[in-house]
């Protein structure tokens, strides 16, 4: 009887990931506050650690040059350190989204450019926040989160009281009536921001603005409007408002004033479910600028305790006679020492992006105009500087860089860009500006709708949709020409 083994053999490519690379590109994407937070806990933690200056750490070895860069791109992990898994679980970990090349489309339909800020929580995170500081039972509270929860994407109830209570009583178990949730609507409308939130339609939306304003003629004239002549204020038939209200043309002037200062939806971009917090922005970076048009870059480091291995206690390790404490002094040395290391590498690493982008969009530094912002993706600057795209991703997320025009956001350099009539590549950043500076030039009598704006962009070279328009328009935060239309 006779036996036949069939021999076969196959390549296949795989990465592993150490555990202290992931660790730092965790430790890399940290804002200057999350680290300053950090690193005192880490002291708190590890009696390896101790404040003050490395001593081994001279002047020469903190200053990065170039050279000095492009030895130490890479984080170089320990030998002894047992490789990870298989980079498939890490597969999708925090990918970012980017585009390789510039869009060929103008008119392509894909979502725009989305600012990040250093928070970014839903806008229904926020509001629920404000809930918390409210005079209400828990049983009300639990009412008004589900309120919240239940608002469309722009911020509109499209529900009455009683289909609230219903759902709100069978989700949860416990009887809920219509008069409860009307108690706690109100005094959602009351207290809680945007006003005209969780408003029915545009009309209440309208009143809970005016309403959350100071009382002025121009105003309370402008409710009176909204309340009585709503249909007339829709179409645009001024003179009938006029008649009906028995009020002069600059009255109305005045009260379609404070209606174009409202908006018409309570959540602005609320189909993103983001919504932009600011919170004692740090800047991560200080730009210098000098005589000569040199501008250096140069990393803030706030509060940050200067820290270094425990020299004392180093001896410790070997000489420690309890197993469990010898191992445990091992543990925290080399989480100590790796932390050190780590810093530095973070630090040149930040200056090396930062430098780059500099470079990169060196007219807009100099001057401060965002039309003069080139089209860049993260691929530019990681091809630049010999780094992967999640590292200049992790680089830039959530960093801000002190100008002397300013606090601005790494996020906002990348941006999209499209080709003009002669050619060219323009950023949508300066397509942005040329549609708001036609905006403030318009005969407010007359107001530019987007088929007039997609026109006007057009004779400058910029061939984009009318829906483009008015995506461009909305994230600008500008109306419609319906409610930029004065007297």
């Amino acid at each position: 009887m006779s036996t036949s083994v069939n021999l076969s053999q196959s390549q296949k490519q795989t990465l592993r990931v150490a555990p202290q690379q992931i660790q730092f590109l965790n430790f890399l994407q940290l804002s200057t506050l999350e680290l300053e937070q950090h690193l005192r806990n880490e002291l708190e933690e590890n009696p390896l650690l101790e404040e003050g200056v490395n001593e081994n750490e001279s002047t020469d070895e903190m200053e990065m040059s170039d050279s000095h860069d492009d030895s130490s791109s890479d984080y170089e992990t320990p030998t002894n350190v047992e490789d990870y898994r298989d980079w498939d679980e890490f597969s999708n970990d925090d990918i970012p989204e980017y585009k390789t090349r510039l869009s060929q489309d103008p008119n392509a339909e894909d979502d725009l450019y989305s600012t990040p800020i250093v928070e970014q929580e839903t806008w229904r995170e926020v509001i629920k926040e404000q809930i918390r500081w409210m005079n209400l039972q828990d049983r009300q509270r639990g009412i008004a989160d589900f309120i919240i929860d239940s608002l469309d994407d722009d911020g509109f109830l499209r529900s009455d009281a009683d289909s609230l209570a219903d759902d709100y009583s069978f989700g949860h178990g416990i009887f809920v009536d219509g008069s409860e949730v009307e108690e706690v609507l109100a005094a959602i409308h009351d207290e809680l921001e945007p006003a005209g939130l969780a408003a029915r339609d545009l009309r209440e939306c309208l009143l809970l603005q005016l309403e959350s304003r100071r009382a002025t003629p121009a105003s309370l004239r402008a409710v009176e409007i909204v309340t009585n002549c709503f249909t007339e204020l829709s179409n645009r038939n001024f003179e009938k408002i006029c008649k009906s209200l028995e009020i002069d043309e600059d009255e109305l002037r005045l009260a379609l004033a404070e209606i174009g200062k409202l908006n018409p939806k309570p959540i602005v971009g609320g189909n993103n479910d983001s919504m932009v917090i600011k919170r004692g922005i740090i800047p991560d970076y200080v730009l210098h600028y000098d005589d000569y048009g040199r501008i250096e870059v140069a990393l803030n480091r706030g509060n940050w305790p200067d820290i270094r291995v425990n020299s004392s206690i180093i001896g410790l390790v070997d000489t420690s006679r309890e197993r469990g404490a010898a191992t445990y002094l091992k543990n925290k040395l080399q989480s100590a020492q790796w932390l050190v290391d780590a810093i530095r590498q973070r630090e040149n690493t930040m200056h090396r992006a930062m430098r780059v982008l500099v470079q990169l969009q060196r007219p807009y530094f100099e001057t401060g105009d965002v039309r003069l912002l080139k089209p860049m993706i993260l691929k530019d600057v990681a091809d630049c500087i010999g780094m992967d795209i999640s590292t200049i991703s992790r680089v830039t997320s959530g960093k801000y860089a002190q100008t002397p025009f300013g606090l601005i956001h790494l996020k906002d350099l990348f941006t999209e860009g499209i080709r003009t009539e002669n050619g060219t590549e323009v950023s949508n950043k300066a397509i942005q500006q040329a549609l708001v500076e036609h905006i403030s030039c318009e005969d407010k009598r007359n107001p530019f709708n987007d088929f007039d704006l997609m026109r006007l962009l057009a004779t400058q070279g910029y061939l984009i949709s009318r829906r483009t328009v008015a995506k461009y328009r909305d994230q600008l935060g500008i109306q419609s020409a319906q409610f930029r239309r004065g007297v």
